[in-house]
């Protein structure tokens, strides 16, 4: 859904009671009846586990912060080497996340992580190596020659080797699952790394060793096609990043169920925050999501759909678990220039400015609720009604209800918003702001007469304007000023 509306009503303030009340599956209107700051303190925790994630489109943002592109990364030895790699962008890392298995072994919850790696134990089918890591809850590689801490070795390792220890030690993290090799085209168990590496002292080979919690041990899983249709290779370890997470979690999924493990989908709710949504490049930034985030293409429903991603080639869906929230200021550009595919996936809630949240703030005799109601009839009648001023911009004065403060609300935000508006037509600023009807000494912008003998040489055959206008600074710090807004002192 996307929440839209002029400036200052509360959008992105609202966001947080929306988001909370998605994630709770409750409704918004019971969200909306309790302290702000207790439900602010339920969407933090949220956005700390993960559930709640936060980004701001622009002209700028595009495919590859979103979904995955191409970075550029230093190499950590030789800073000097530029290297180039895939990376998810925000979008699909928060999609995985919401993907995420819950895994149980003997009633202790497992720490299960989205990264894939197939190691060869002992080779590929069954050996004296695998039978013992299969028993023994463990992965286990060699080159013991290079010693504990890889170094103390005659010799020292080529750089496949040196690769193929870093990932298994530097790389690989608790929560990590790891395929165990079968042939070129199948796996036969599956396991999750539940420790930090060992060195098994008291074996005369393969003394490398990692704790592992086994899910399924001697089965036979074709996975050619889910890697890509690329073959296994007997290389000891490296990460399978062709696989997507829909993927491996329904490998896990059809093995997990017995006795000592249990493995359940993620049945809790996401959410997905876009601010000023309408200010990016919708096209450039989701691509082909603009299909797969309909209800119907979501996975696991009647007419799930799959995209193989450009860069990675691994097929992405999105989970049905995930939420899109915008917001949109109709003032920064109209919702009837929205990108129409957009507008057919998105829910639009209305959000106008509510005059009512101001009753009761009063600034030296300055009846602000009724000030700022004026203000936006006069806007209606100029302009439109989807660049009224949201009353957002005076909450503030409910805990300081000062001239100070008012003052600097409308020096900083009410006048360039205004400006912006009339493209700095002062004139109809002046009738905004009622100073077509006060004394000279009360208008916010001040107009004096053009007399264009005094300027120019001669009769200059040009149109020359009748009126120079000006901010007066003294006017913002008269309570008058603002109460001749809305009525005429007599």
């Amino acid at each position: 859904m996307i929440l839209y509306g002029p400036p200052g009503t509360g959008k992105t303030y609202n966001t947080v009671n929306y988001a909370v009340a998605i994630i709770e599956n409750r409704s918004v209107d019971s969200i909306c009846e309790e302290d702000y700051e207790r439900v602010l303190e339920r969407y933090n925790n949220y956005r700390k586990s993960g559930q709640i994630n936060f980004t701001t489109f622009h002209q700028s943002y595009g495919y590859e912060e979103f979904i995955e592109g191409i970075k550029p990364t230093l190499d950590e030895d030789q800073e000097e080497h530029l290297q180039y790699k895939i990376e998810s962008g925000i979008f699909k890392v928060f999609c995985e996340n919401a993907q995420q298995l819950k895994v149980t072994n003997n009633n202790e919850a497992l720490e299960i992580d989205s990264r894939v790696w197939k190691v060869s134990l002992g080779g590929s089918g069954m050996n004296e190596v695998k039978d013992d890591c299969f028993r023994n809850n463990r992965v286990r590689i060699g080159w013991d020659e290079f010693g504990k801490d890889r170094t103390c070795g005659k010799e020292r390792p080529s750089s496949t080797v040196e690769d193929i220890m870093y990932s298994f030690y530097d790389d690989m993290s608790i929560g990590d699952i790891v395929f165990s090799l079968g042939d070129e085209k199948h796996i036969d168990a599956i396991g999750i790394i539940t420790g930090e590496p060992e060195w098994l002292s008291d074996k005369s080979r393969y003394k490398r060793s990692r704790p592992v919690k086994w899910i399924a041990k001697n089965v036979k899983e074709y996975v050619y096609d889910l890697n890509g249709k690329k073959k296994l290779t007997q290389r000891t370890v490296y990460e399978l990043k062709r696989m997507s997470n829909a993927s491996v979690n329904e490998i896990i999924l059809k093995y997990a169920q017995h006795d000592q493990i249990t493995v359940e989908e993620n049945h809790k709710n996401f959410v997905f925050i876009i601010d000023e949504i309408n200010r990016g490049n919708i096209s450039k930034i989701l691509g082909e999501l603009i299909t797969l985030i309909e209800p119907t293409k979501r996975l696991g429903a009647p007419e799930q759909m799959k995209v193989h991603l450009p860069y990675s080639k691994i097929e992405f869906g999105v989970p049905q678990n995930v939420y899109i929230l915008g917001t949109m200021n109709t003032a920064d550009r109209s919702i009837a220039m929205m990108d129409t595919a957009l507008r057919r996936r998105f829910r639009f809630i209305e959000m106008m400015p509510n005059a009512d949240l101001l009753d009761g703030i009063k600034v030296e005799n300055i009846d602000i609720q009724h000030m700022v109601q004026t203000i936006n009839e006069r806007i209606e009648v100029l302009y439109d009604r989807e660049h009224t001023i949201g009353h957002a911009y005076f909450m503030g004065l409910r805990n300081d209800p000062t001239i100070e403060n008012l003052e600097s609300i409308f020096k900083n935000a009410i006048i360039p918003l205004l400006q912006e508006y009339f493209f700095e037509d002062y004139s109809k600023t002046q009738l905004i702001l009622g100073d077509n009807a006060k004394a000279d000494d009360l208008k916010f912008i001040l107009d004096t007469h053009v007399h264009a003998n005094t300027v120019f040489k001669a009769n200059p055959d040009i149109d020359i304007p009748e009126k120079k206008y000006s901010i007066q600074l003294a006017a913002f710090k008269k309570p008058a000023s603002y109460i001749e807004i809305y009525e005429q002192i007599k």
